[in-house]
């Protein structure tokens, strides 16, 4: 199977049953929040959050393939466990580089938005629901 469509199965389920043998086990992962070596690391940040935040959503907009750099546009959202229920939206791309196996060697991400505004999200209305 392509690894573009395994990709693009992997975003509809996210966080679940995601295709980890698709990453090498020291990638480089990189977001606004962490930074890592590790696929067991990464495991464990996906499975953060599908333990702490509820109803996650992750679409996809656009995924692009030039040489050995996969490209993604997505949104995620999840509701975060506060007794107000904030839906959080979170914009952003995705550069993953492959290696000569056709493995992810490194996951960067990058959100179209601050932490800043993140955490706003939490206490006012400005999330899409």
């Amino acid at each position: 199977m392509d690894i573009l469509q395994i990709l693009k199965e992997d975003y509809q389920r996210f966080p679940y049953d995601q295709t980890y043998s698709l990453y090498t086990p020291d990638v480089y992962f990189k977001d606004p929040l962490n930074e890592f070596k590790g696929v067991e690391k990464f495991k464990k940040t996906i499975g953060f959050m599908s333990t702490w935040f509820k109803n996650i959503q992750m679409d996809l907009h656009e995924i692009e393939r030039q040489g050995n750099v996969i490209s993604t546009e997505w949104t995620l959202h999840w509701t975060t466990p506060l007794p107000w229920q904030p839906r959080i939206a979170i914009p952003g791309r995705s550069e993953l580089t492959l290696n000569e196996n056709e493995q992810i060697i490194s996951h960067i991400d990058y959100w179209h938005c601050s932490r800043l505004d993140v955490l706003k999200q939490h206490f006012f209305k400005t999330a899409k629901k």
